[in-house]
């Protein structure tokens, strides 16, 4: 059932607005030749959804008693009380307090599991919390104070099992770039301050943000970023005494300094890559398939191959650290070694605003400028990371991002009264926790408990655990942080990608890490603008079955204003060009979701335009919330239907003005030529 109402307004000109029902418009966008209309237009007239008066025109509304209510909007004091309310209740509770949902169900099966699994990551974590101290400029003592408490906390409010929180290479190596040589200290307020940001961005759901980081730039800053940590590490690899700085400057000093390696540590360190890289690879060797593994003695074997890969890091450090413990009761070391460790827990004691350096004391508001625009992008990044981590071992299940922002935040906060450096979820620990077999989060507390074992027992072994080592473990892990295997893909599916990922790269590697992601995600953010101002326009001429032209033209999105002068500008010139200023023109709105004011005017100009040439332009699709804001602004005709049907009517009704339009022209040129 189709039906249409054609007015006119000495003021406005013409209206003519079509309400469909019933439509029998076919889906792939042909005409429906056998269609009578005629018949229709006389049936059921009682059937309307919401045809009103206004102004002598009718208008197109939906019903009123579902979707034109006047609903008063809430104050600000109820909207507060009714997310309180909200707030307040057993589901909320449950799920920003995970571990309520899985303790009650915890059994001894699950308990083994997490034990094994935290033990293990518990082995994997002690090298590495003393390798990325080293990255992040401070004492070794200082990775370890990341990796106990922070697991504490995220046994209780985490919501991803494998997530094992504790320093990441990325997280040192920004701690490194924005602390700016406030040391341990520093370090402490940097965590802190990232809890903080990190809480409150779970607080107001801003979740989104981390879509601004698209896929190319995050691959673009973890390349850079393990190249600048490898980067880092060659000094005490090649046995160099010099500080690190930037990924320029560290070269320009190898290269000065090159003369000065010494043998003994480079052997050590290339040989600890080497064997680190032959560790890892021993896990996919197999013994038996299939069936065959089941077999105890094969079983035995593939899951002994598997422990030794899992826990290579902590086998070369005992090694290469037995090794120089026995040339130094031989009376000689020829590797620089990792010095006095402090031993012990540490204090439970609150940040210290103040730094004291020296004869000069730097006040909160100092230290929190001089750490600056990190104290936005740091908190994003290990969002980024701990979120992609969750999604890797999520087995097809939802993410709670705004969880995890609780989770992290939290996590930082109460790191930080331990003298703790920003932590984060790593990929490496989660993937050894997940391969483990984690059942819960608690597997966080075994972790916690052997890191905390070692800084009670171990601390004066970890003095003579050499520096080549400790490097070599760091170049071995973030080399497979480089993703060069992601180009091929990029050039092969949309190579402006590859846009905001070379930008991305060279920005983090020649200028600071959070330079390079900012000018990766503006980059990005341009794109989207420059596609919002410049929507694909298609252009093609069509035929009616009943033998009428017409330029059907097909914008890809919405209306927006920085994109509505250049439609505009594109249809007139189609109307012009293609359709010789005469033939109709029908704007296929199908794409079109939402319009604004500014956009509303363009369209009012481009009718005036066509309306002035005598041109007719019909609008066809157009969503009713969408036809209302275009009708809002008074054009002189607005023409629009929503079936082919209403369209070929409208179509053939301008062929027949038309035709009679040139008789009649005709005739009247025939009767001056006569005279």
């Amino acid at each position: 059932m189709t039906k249409f109402k054609m007015n006119s307004d000495s003021n406005n000109g013409s209206q003519v607005t079509l309400t469909s029902y019933m439509i029998g418009g076919t889906d792939n966008g042909e005409i429906n030749h056998g269609y009578d209309s005629t018949n229709d237009l006389t049936k059921d007239q009682n059937i309307c959804i919401g045809c009103q008066k206004k102004n002598n025109n009718a208008l197109f509304n939906l019903p009123d008693s579902n979707y034109l209510r006047n609903r008063t909007k809430p104050t600000m004091k109820e909207r507060l009380l009714d997310k309180v309310k909200k707030g307040c209740t057993r589901k909320v509770l449950y799920k920003r307090i995970p571990i309520l949902s899985w303790l009650p169900s915890y059994n001894l099966d699950y308990a083994i599991c997490d034990l094994v699994a935290g033990v293990t990551v518990g082995l994997t974590v002690i090298p590495q919390a003393i390798a990325y101290a080293n990255i992040a400029g401070l004492p070794p003592q200082i990775g370890l104070y990341s990796s106990f408490l922070g697991c504490f906390f995220y046994t209780i409010f985490g919501s991803c099992k494998d997530s094992a929180v504790g320093p990441t290479a990325i997280s040192a190596l920004l701690t490194r770039e924005n602390i700016h040589g406030l040391g341990p200290a520093g370090a402490t307020i940097f965590c802190f301050l990232n809890g903080c940001v990190v809480f409150l961005m779970g607080v107001f759901q801003c979740g989104f943000l981390i879509d601004f980081v698209s896929g190319p730039v995050s691959v673009g800053f973890t390349s850079a970023a393990a190249i600048i940590i490898a980067t880092t590490q060659m000094k005490d690899i090649l046995g160099l005494p010099y500080p690190g700085g930037d990924f320029v400057i560290i070269w320009e000093q190898i290269i000065q300094h090159i003369s000065e390696t010494r043998f003994n540590d480079a052997a050590l360190g290339i040989g600890t890559i080497l064997v680190l890289l032959l560790l890892r690879s021993i896990k996919n060797i197999r013994f038996g398939s299939g069936d065959d593994e089941k077999e105890p003695v094969k079983a035995f074997l593939n899951k002994s191959l598997w422990l030794i890969s899992t826990a290579r890091n902590i086998i070369v450090v005992c090694v290469t650290a037995a090794i120089a413990y026995l040339f130094e009761i031989h009376g000689s070391q020829p590797f620089r070694l990792t010095g006095y460790v402090k031993p012990g827990l540490p204090d439970i004691v609150p940040p210290e605003f103040e730094i004291n350096m020296g004869n000069t004391t730097r006040s909160f508001m100092e230290v929190t400028s001089t750490i600056g625009t990190g104290l936005l992008v740091i908190p994003l990044l290990c969002i980024l990371e701990n979120v992609a981590l969750a999604k890797v071992f999520a087995d097809g299940k939802a993410i709670d991002a705004t969880q995890e922002m609780f989770a992290l935040g939290i996590c930082n906060i109460a790191s930080s009264f331990v003298q703790s450096m920003p932590v984060s979820g790593a990929l490496s620990r989660g993937a050894v926790n997940n391969a483990s077999g984690v059942r819960t989060t608690c597997g966080g507390i075994y972790t916690a408990i052997i890191v905390m074992l070692s800084l009670k027992f171990l601390t004066p072994c970890f003095s003579y655990i050499p520096k080549a080592s400790l490097a070599g473990i760091i170049v071995a892990a973030v080399v497979f942080m480089v993703e060069i295997q992601v180009v091929k893909p990029m050039w092969r599916t949309k190579k402006t990608d590859l846009i905001p990922a070379t930008a991305t790269f060279l920005g983090c590697l020649l200028l600071r890490l959070e330079v390079g992601i900012i000018l990766g995600i503006a980059i990005n953010i341009m794109f989207l603008l420059y596609q919002s101002a410049r929507p694909s326009v298609r252009v093609e001429k069509s035929t009616t079955p009943s033998g009428c032209d017409y330029l059907l033209i097909t914008p890809d999105r919405s209306l927006a204003f920085p994109s509505v002068e250049y439609v505009r500008n594109t249809v007139s010139k189609a109307g012009i060009k293609q359709g010789s200023s005469s033939i109709p023109v029908v704007v296929d709105a199908r794409h079109i979701q939402a319009a604004d004011y500014t956009a509303a005017n363009g369209i009012k100009s481009l009718i005036d335009d066509f309306y002035q040439r005598n041109q007719a332009i019909i609008f066809f699709n157009l969503k009713p919330r969408v036809s209302s804001i275009f009708q809002g602004v008074g054009p002189k005709q607005f023409i629009h239907c929503n079936t082919y049907q209403e369209l070929n009517q409208l179509l053939q009704k301008h062929c027949k003005d038309t035709k009679c339009k040139i008789k009649m022209i005709d005739a009247h040129e025939i009767i001056d030529f006569s005279m």
